[in-house]
């Protein structure tokens, strides 16, 4: 083979890893970028402690602890995988809108429905066989979910209301909804704060180490699932169709209308079972300040992922090992466990510029990270407002 041979003549695998190295380029430089960012705030920030001994390693500490406390035992890899549970149902329900030219930013609402839904029923059946209660609590939170997606989706397809402003509006509603019940009728009675009862045989089993529950394996059949119907059904193709081009699709015999409301209950209904995998398999009982960040990282996974069903996985991994990894990173670097959202910030502020990522790395055949949701976040269809 001469010198000058086309890279496709050298053979199937340098393809593949030529296409390989295309898709995750801009990612890995947005993670690499982004621990650079995290060192230099490290650093400065020893610099305005008094009295404070500057120790130019200390990043390296801090990563170092960041990584044993996600990756260090055996129970610290459980803890990992509990944590990136939620985001990976998350992820799935925001990349599943993306395909659809949906921006679901009410994922959070989603979640904190679910949750609740889950609870109300759970608390209920807290006293029944476990093989009956646990289906029927996780049930409830599905379709809790599926509704609170079903709103936006219908008001979309029906009015044009732009999803973005309206699922925003409903994560507002989701929190006070949530605070009243559990303050309210679904409140401990004289209990010194308000919290509900818990939810006994409703909860997950434990299937690995001392807080590895079902819902792990729940969420990995989720990508299955998802990936499936992306790329194997009707269905699937016409929310590709849709959100490439809803005018072609309608064009083509297609209902986008229909296809927007059913995706955004869909998507509804992962968020709103990442919730109910946190309540059931977590925390088994709620506060009426009970929410995580899951909603808005889910977010930074589906970019991280471009919105495909199997790269959720090690892009929700990162994330969850991010947190489940910020103890033991604040215990021995004293670094606070904020580091890790900044972190996270990062990651998806330079995954938003990486057009220019790859003008300035010289990654000419790398895609940009946001793929084809570039379009979903700058325009939606049908002549409508943009979110440019």
């Amino acid at each position: 083979m001469t010198a000058g041979a086309p890279a496709a003549s050298r053979g199937p695998s340098a393809h593949y890893l030529s296409r390989l190295w295309s898709v995750i380029a801009i990612p890995v430089v947005a993670i690499l970028l982004s621990l650079v960012v995290g060192s230099v705030i490290i650093l400065a920030s020893e610099l305005i402690i008094p009295d404070h001994a500057f120790d130019i390693w200390l990043p390296i500490t801090a990563y170092k602890a960041l990584l044993e406390g996600a990756f260090g035992s055996p129970q610290a890899i459980v803890d990992t995988l509990v944590a990136t549970t939620p985001l990976i149902l998350g992820g799935l329900s925001v990349a599943l809108g993306f395909k659809a030219g949906l921006f679901n930013i009410g994922a959070s609402g989603q979640f904190l429905m679910g949750a609740l839904g889950s609870v109300i029923v759970g608390v209920m059946v807290a006293t029944w066989p476990p093989i009956v209660a646990i289906p029927l609590a996780l049930t409830a939170g599905v379709l809790a979910g599926a509704f609170w997606g079903f709103i936006p989706g219908i008001l979309k397809a029906m009015s044009g209301a732009h999803e973005v402003v309206t699922t925003i509006m409903l994560n507002y509603i989701a929190v006070f909804i949530l605070a009243a019940l559990v303050s309210g009728p679904l409140k401990v009675p004289n209990s010194p704060s308000p919290i509900t009862f818990d939810v006994g045989n409703a909860a997950f089993p434990i299937v690995l180490g001392k807080n590895g529950h079902i819902g792990i394996f729940i969420a990995l059949a989720c990508v299955v699932l998802v990936w499936f119907l992306l790329y194997r059904t009707t269905w699937g193709f016409q929310i590709r169709a849709v959100g490439a081009n809803p005018d072609a699709a309608r064009y083509a015999g297609m209902h986008p209308r229909a296809v927007t409301a059913l995706t955004m209950t869909a998507a509804g209904a992962l968020a709103g079972l990442a919730g109910v995998c946190v309540l059931l398999g977590v925390s088994h009982s709620m506060t009426s300040s009970f929410g995580t960040t899951v909603g808005f990282d889910s977010i930074s996974v589906a970019l991280l992922a471009r919105s495909d069903p199997v790269a959720i996985i090690p892009a929700a991994l990162l994330f969850g090992a991010m947190r489940a990894g910020a103890g033991l990173m604040q215990i021995q670097a004293q670094i606070p466990t904020e580091l890790v959202d900044v972190l996270q910030a990062t990651i998806l502020l330079f995954l938003v510029m990486s057009p220019v990522l790859r003008r300035v790395f010289r990654l000419r055949g790398a895609q940009t990270a946001i793929g084809s949701t570039e379009t979903t976040i700058t325009k939606t269809y049908g002549g409508e407002a943009t979110v440019r």
